[in-house]
């Protein structure tokens, strides 16, 4: 089974495209043109990154922000996936601190990056989402996510790696996404023998809302993303956040990232589906 670092390693090139921010609407209320590079360096364990970001005159431009860092080991907040497909993000709920987590998802020529932030109190704040093209690649934009595009049995394989161990459990999985009425949606999954139930509905074609004990908000996204968050997040209630990409219209990748009733983080799940037809 292949390392962390060598997943790590799926995900060198040269990356263009995007930072996206998002109004209260979920209209996207900013655009940041980037570039990103995760170079191979000389020695084994040594990978050069580097992000430039650039104003309205895009990248003929230069740059605006930029930042070079260079990795020799990874963080106990990353854990990388088979397929190079990434999540990390806070170790522990804190009070009076702000807490985030980044989903990346790799796809061939494509990657699908979201940033999750909630503020001092717990409660949600900011959504950024990046999307990324390999250059020279042959990747394509995807089309906005709907509960249309989203809907439909699903099939596959969920693999999860836990906080104290970083050889992922592979277990089989499978959830339906049904529409109900005009705004409402279900959203029933199984990995292993663990089944869980959300049901919501929409505020707008972008918004929607989960019914039960903790609010949860369906926020769908340009390229085919989604991203299911808590209202708020707090050290005293477990508590999931999530976030999916469809690559291309019959397959979907969702990342999975728990944490118990403590704050801590104790586990990230990717699952790796497709639709079944008719």
């Amino acid at each position: 089974m292949a390392s962390q670092w060598a997943n790590f390693l799926l995900n060198l090139g040269e990356w263009r495209g995007s930072f996206c921010g998002f109004a209260p609407d979920g209209s996207i209320a900013d655009t940041t043109p980037s570039i990103l590079s995760l170079e191979a360096g000389d020695s084994e364990r040594l990978v050069h990154f580097r992000l430039r970001r650039y104003g309205p005159e895009g990248l003929d431009g230069e740059p605006i922000h930029e930042m070079a860092q260079d990795y020799r080991n990874l963080g106990k907040q990353v854990v990388f996936f088979a397929n190079g497909t990434f999540c990390k993000g806070s170790m522990q709920v804190s009070p009076c601190a702000e807490f985030g987590g980044e989903f990346g998802f790799v796809d061939q020529d494509r990657r699908h990056r979201m940033v999750q932030l909630h503020g001092t109190d717990g409660t949600f704040s900011k959504l950024v989402l990046i999307r990324e093209f390999r250059n020279g690649g042959a990747g394509e934009e995807q089309p906005p996510a709907s509960l249309d595009r989203l809907s439909g049995q699903w099939s596959g394989e969920a693999s999860t790696i836990n906080a104290e161990w970083l050889e992922p459990t592979i277990e089989q999985a499978s959830f339906q996404i049904c529409r109900d009425g005009e705004q409402g949606f279900s959203w029933l999954t199984q990995i292993g023998n663990q089944v869980s139930e959300l049901r919501g509905a929409l505020e707008s074609t972008c918004f929607g809302r989960t019914i039960g004990a903790q609010e949860q908000c369906l926020q769908l996204l340009p390229d085919g993303g989604f991203n299911l968050r808590p209202v708020r997040v707090n050290h005293r209630a477990a508590f999931q956040m999530e976030a999916g990409w469809m690559p291309s219209p019959g397959r979907m990748q969702r990342l999975i990232r728990r944490y118990d009733a403590s704050g801590a983080w104790v586990s990230a799940t990717q699952i790796l589906a497709t639709r079944s037809e008719g």
